[in-house]
């Protein structure tokens, strides 16, 4: 037999589970949101910042003279045991519910008041000496704690992403490095192009890492514009008038998240254009990631009948049919979290959109979707640098045949030996299936020794300002 308590609401009276620490808010959420599977638990950040922001509103209202001593110190006492790890597994709505996060917010109301409750000496479910809603959420809606725990979350959340993406931008710039000497044939619509080096390739792949490192920042400066004191709408109806700033910066002193109060509440209530910025980035994120492992399969593909130009160390053995093959796992991976990032991104600029007059009850899905966008990217891009780039060798040979054998090579030969010599070249190539190299050594346009500087790696990646050809001509 299940021992129960009977707590009571706008609906009527419910028997909650004795030993549980949330209450009839939470219990209706649980039947009505079997949604995701996935409970607001599982987004530990989320939970610590919703519980950081009950516990800055505590001495807020204390320091206002709203709340008693004896009061605050209970919710305060409860919040650090939650934050430091306890009562975890009571935050157990669905991530995905309706309310604009009403049941998220109400979760962790009536855990904090029935654990203070117990602090007090009292037992679970005795709202008449402490209340989740008169106490704990005192000079609060849901209309604003629930946006500032998402935009506290996401700001976390970019710390990460944004030193995940550090680490696959100085892994790159390594093999830029490493490579910096090897000749190699460049590309255009997937035809030979002209000559560079592999290590330029890495190292611009490094550099668009960097720019999105950048573009991140910038977004996560702007998710941290809070509107706590707005209350319901963003009139503050029910808050003390110095209750926001006041809460702000308790907020701002027990997470670390240099948080800043909006402007102008109203606006900031109903304002989801952060949301629809960041996912944005995110996307941009997923999307050059993405670009990157293209090139990285299509560089490694053969052996035999590819181009092979570099090796991705091998993590697993690639098929049950075909003994010996290997596949280009991780960046196969690193492409399915970019294409999930991109349809988070239409999810969240839908929800954006959905907004009505002073508020956006959509929030939850947002922030659903922007958490497992931002959490995908950053184990993504710790996957590829552990288990792709830094592994990746190169074929130094294949690499430098290509360039000799290649049609393109004459583009580089032009400034040297002339335009009509070099059609020629081309042309000749093509119908003799011969190296451009080769013929260009027969005809005596060049000496091996010319043509050999002209293809080191100091001379291919640079402009030169002195043209043989005019010595030839």
């Amino acid at each position: 037999m299940i021992l129960t308590r009977r707590e009571h609401d706008l609906l009527g009276d419910r028997d909650v589970p004795a030993d549980r620490y949330y209450g009839i808010h939470t219990l209706r959420a649980l039947e009505n949101y079997d949604i995701t599977g996935i409970p607001i638990s599982h987004y530990l950040p989320f939970i610590e910042s919703l519980v950081v922001i009950k516990k800055a509103a505590a001495p807020a209202n204390r320091d206002l003279g709203l709340l008693s001593e004896e009061h605050a110190k209970a919710i305060v006492c409860a919040c650090d045991e939650i934050i430091t790890g306890n009562l975890r597994n009571e935050f157990v709505v669905d991530v995905v519910q309706g309310g604009a996060g009403t049941s998220t917010n109400m979760n962790a109301n009536e855990v904090i008041a029935n654990r203070a409750l117990e602090l007090l000496g009292y037992e679970k479910g005795r709202y008449d000496i402490l209340h989740p809603l008169t106490h704990v959420n005192m000079s609060q809606s849901t209309n604003d704690v629930y946006p500032t725990a998402i935009r506290m979350t996401l700001s976390k959340k970019m710390d990460v992403l944004i030193a995940e993406l550090k680490g696959v931008r100085d892994a790159l710039f390594d093999k830029g490095k490493e490579f910096a000497h090897i000749i190699k044939m460049g590309r255009t619509q997937l035809q030979d192009a002209v000559p560079m080096t592999l290590g330029q390739e890495f190292e611009a792949w490094a550099v668009t890492v960097n720019e999105d490192v950048q573009r991140v920042i910038e977004a996560q400066t702007l998710i941290r514009e809070i509107n706590m004191g707005a209350t319901a709408i963003g009139t503050g109806l029910n808050a003390h008038p110095n209750y926001a700033p006041v809460v702000t910066q308790y907020i701002r002193e027990l997470s670390g998240i240099p948080v800043v109060l909006s402007e102008n509440l109203v606006e900031a209530t109903q304002d989801t254009g952060a949301y629809v910025q960041l996912s944005g980035v995110l996307k941009r994120v997923a999307v050059k990631l993405s670009k990157i492992c293209n090139d990285l399969r299509l560089l490694s593909s053969g052996p035999r009948a590819g181009l092979h130009e570099i090796n991705l160390p091998p993590m697993a053995a690639g098929s049950s049919i075909m003994p010996g093959k290997i596949n280009p796992i991780i960046p196969e991976v690193v492409n399915q979290v970019a294409f999930k990032v991109v349809g988070n991104d239409i999810t969240v600029t839908m929800a954006a959109e959905a907004g009505q007059l002073e508020l956006n009850v959509m929030e939850p899905i947002i922030a659903y979707c922007l958490f497992t966008s931002s959490d995908m990217l950053a184990r993504a891009c710790k996957t590829l640098r552990e288990r792709c780039i830094r592994g990746i060798t190169a074929n130094e040979d294949v690499c430098r045949k290509m360039v000799e054998n290649s049609i393109g090579l004459v583009t580089a030969l032009n400034p040297y030996i002339g335009y009509e010599k070099a059609s020629e070249i081309a042309n000749l190539a093509l119908k003799t299936n011969r190296s451009v190299y080769d013929i260009v050594l027969e005809k005596g346009y060049l000496t091996k020794k010319e043509l050999d500087d002209i293809l080191s790696p100091e001379n291919m990646t640079k402009p030169r300002t002195f043209y043989h050809h005019q010595r030839h001509e």
